[in-house]
């Protein structure tokens, strides 16, 4: 196990993304490039999500930047649970700069079978 967004996480997140052949995405995770930066208690750790898989450090051709401190952000996953995301937003816990309605439409897009197993992997060597 690796600790949540520790280089070595990173790098077993990596690994796993490299394993995973085809994601069979729904159209709108398609293409779609999101940068993730999380508010940590010393320095901010900074991810992106592209074509439905979670990789190290911003992309330059993200539409959104997402700012969430990291104990909501793991509620958030280890949870499954998007009213705690909704809930957060509303309390300023969650800050979205671009594109809002591409965040959105992930609210009503289901993973693909293939990306639940792949999130399934990622959680099982995480250490929070």
């Amino acid at each position: 196990m690796a600790q949540f967004l520790s280089q070595a996480w990173f790098d077993a997140v990596e690994k796993l993304n490299e394993s995973v052949d085809q994601l069979n995405l729904p159209p709108t995770l398609i293409g779609l490039v999101i940068n993730v930066t999380t508010e940590q208690e010393e320095t901010p750790a900074f991810l992106h999500i592209k074509d439905g898989k979670l990789h190290q450090g911003h992309a330059g051709d993200a539409v959104s930047t997402i700012t969430i401190d990291q104990a909501t952000l793991k509620d958030i996953i280890t949870t499954d649970d998007t009213n705690i995301a909704i809930e957060a937003f509303m309390m300023g816990k969650i800050r979205i700069d671009g594109d809002m309605s591409a965040i959105l439409s992930l609210q009503s897009t289901k993973p693909s079978s293939e990306q639940k197993a792949l999130f399934k992997e990622i959680l099982k060597l995480t250490d929070w």
